[in-house]
């Protein structure tokens, strides 16, 4: 979580220098501001770091907009950190590939805090995957590949490659 709210700040274009720590066995991320108590968890930081950036667009501009990035930051906390098993890994992987059949973004059609923030969530599992796996999820994987390539949004961590086509030999 820490980590990540890190890669968030940089890709916002927030000064570095903010003061992170963790609560409780579930290390649940912690930010230190200068007035007044620190926020707690992470999806709370994460949107206060867009208020921050003057970015707010990234949580969403209709109200429907704003409450299908926010269901898909629970969706981040609860099912895609929570889970752990492969079983949990392949649900995730079966709802947001059903989920983003129609669509560019898990928010429909823009960019948002929801996209960041899973993929973040997601890097580890996408690594992992096999070649037969990526295109069992092809919605997931197309739009995890668009996701890494957006401007700043990577970073430091590894590129998953996908294979777009395959090629076939003709032996005549």
């Amino acid at each position: 979580g820490v980590d990540e709210l890190a890669l968030l700040e940089k890709l916002l274009g927030l000064p570095e220098g903010n003061k992170y720590g963790v609560q409780g066995e579930r290390k649940v991320p912690v930010l230190q501001t200068n007035n007044g108590p620190g926020l707690t968890g992470f999806m709370t930081i994460a949107a206060h770091l867009v208020k921050q950036a003057k970015k707010d667009q990234l949580l969403g501009s209709t109200a429907e907009e704003k409450a299908v990035v926010q269901q898909w930051l629970e969706y981040r906390v609860t099912r895609v950190d929570g889970g752990s098993s492969k079983e949990d890994t392949r649900i995730i992987l079966k709802d947001l590939n059903i989920h983003l059949e129609d669509k560019v973004y898990l928010a429909g059609n823009v960019f948002t805090l929801a996209d960041i923030l899973m993929y973040y969530g997601l890097h580890h599992v996408m690594v992992d995957l096999t070649v037969q796996e990526k295109e069992k999820y092809l919605n997931v994987s197309r739009w995890f590949n668009h996701i890494q390539h957006y401007p700043g949004v990577r970073q430091h961590l590894s590129n998953v490659v996908f294979i777009k086509n395959r090629l076939y030999t003709n032996a005549h």
